[in-house]
């Protein structure tokens, strides 16, 4: 719309003329390359506090990848694929943030990764646009055992960073800091580093459970490593367990809530709201 075409629209494709890449509308011949430029350009320098962004799947303006490129405006058979126009501004403007396109997002881990990297770099904004020492000390106490899922190496690094052992000022520390927490969210965490974080937070209470509870516990662990059950379960009795005990620490701990509860789903196929299968025999 920002750039002329109006809705609804002829379809626009990408198109490989003489080595270049032109974004043309085959129906009317109208070649809107320069145009979707220069709207990339003035749109994302005009976007100001950015947390993240969902795109449209496999579009030629907004697709992140797996955009086919034809080989003239007229010709049907894609030759090559790339990312979408506006698509591959966000990438190469903003590496760090999360991005994906609604297709992706169908996936519960990637959507997981999405929502978690989101809310903690929205945090984490806000701590260096408005915070001080003490509010870094605080985010990083808070996600200390959420990053220890995503990266122990890059946990090391922020939690010497937050120490400040050199007194660096507040501006110089935390840039630093913004650069590892990009890294350390960079790939969603390995099943076996959410396993490990779970081992110590049961350390927490582990003398005051029964051997029942516990043996309960490592059950949960074992099927979720054998693929048979999901993570919740295991997630669930450790924080049934933060509240019996009061442990006030484990209970600030974004890992147990890394976004707002409102945004869980249960897959359609599992929820008791779907269609009855049973009505009618």
């Amino acid at each position: 719309m920002e750039i002329g075409l109006g809705v609804p629209r002829k379809p626009v494709r990408i198109v490989l003329d003489k080595g270049e890449y032109r974004l043309v509308q085959p129906a009317t011949g109208r070649d809107v390359t320069e145009d979707m430029k220069i709207f990339c350009v003035d749109f994302l320098d005009s976007a100001g506090d950015v947390d993240g962004f969902i795109l449209k799947l496999r579009s030629p303006s907004c697709g992140i990848k797996d955009v086919k490129v034809y080989s003239a405006a007229g010709k049907s058979g894609a030759v090559e694929k790339t990312s979408g126009y506006f698509g591959g501004a966000v990438l190469k403007k903003y590496p760090f943030l999360p991005i994906e396109d609604e297709g992706r997002l169908r996936n519960s881990r990637i959507k997981e990764h999405f929502l978690t990297k989101l809310f903690k770099l929205a945090a984490f904004r806000k701590v260096k646009s408005e915070g001080s020492m003490k509010d870094l000390i605080k985010f990083h106490t808070e996600n200390k055992y959420l990053l220890m899922a995503y990266s122990q190496a890059e946990l090391r690094k922020l939690g010497a960073i937050a120490a400040n052992k050199e007194n660096k000022p507040f501006k110089e520390l935390i840039s630093e800091y913004e650069m590892h927490i990009y890294s350390a969210l960079s790939r969603p965490p390995k099943y076996t580093s959410s396993i490990n974080v779970l081992m110590h937070a049961l350390g927490h209470f582990s003398d005051q459970l029964s051997s029942r509870e516990k043996a309960l516990f490592f059950d949960c662990i074992q099927k979720y490593r054998e693929a048979k059950i999901s993570l919740c379960p295991a997630i669930n009795m450790i924080r049934s367990w933060i509240v019996r005990f009061e442990d006030e620490y484990l209970m600030h701990q974004t890992f147990f809530e890394p976004y707002p509860e409102g945004l869980l789903e249960v897959d359609p196929i599992e929820s008791h709201l779907r269609e009855d299968l049973w009505k009618g025999i």
